[in-house]
């Protein structure tokens, strides 16, 4: 089948130094990138295991409350925050 493709500047670029690199053709290429391309979209994704952080003890809050915000940056900044 034959179609014409538009390919961006920086898509280009790539196709031609890794042309050059397996010294193949531009067809050859394209098509083997489409195929891999597409078989990877076809299939499902990896499973993937949640990310999980490990908690870490900071100790007491030095604040006090942290409900009102204008006060805790007055007590960490001083009273001339702003």
């Amino acid at each position: 089948m034959r179609t014409t493709l538009t390919l961006d500047d920086d898509v280009w670029a790539l196709l031609e130094r890794v042309r050059v690199e397996q010294g193949t053709t531009r067809k050859a290429l394209v098509n083997e990138a489409l195929r891999r391309g597409l078989d990877r979209l076809a299939s499902p994704p990896p499973k993937q295991e949640p990310y999980r952080t490990q908690p870490v003890a900071l100790g007491r809050c030095l604040l006090g409350s942290l409900d009102d915000v204008w006060e805790a940056l007055a007590v960490a900044e001083g009273e001339h925050h702003r």
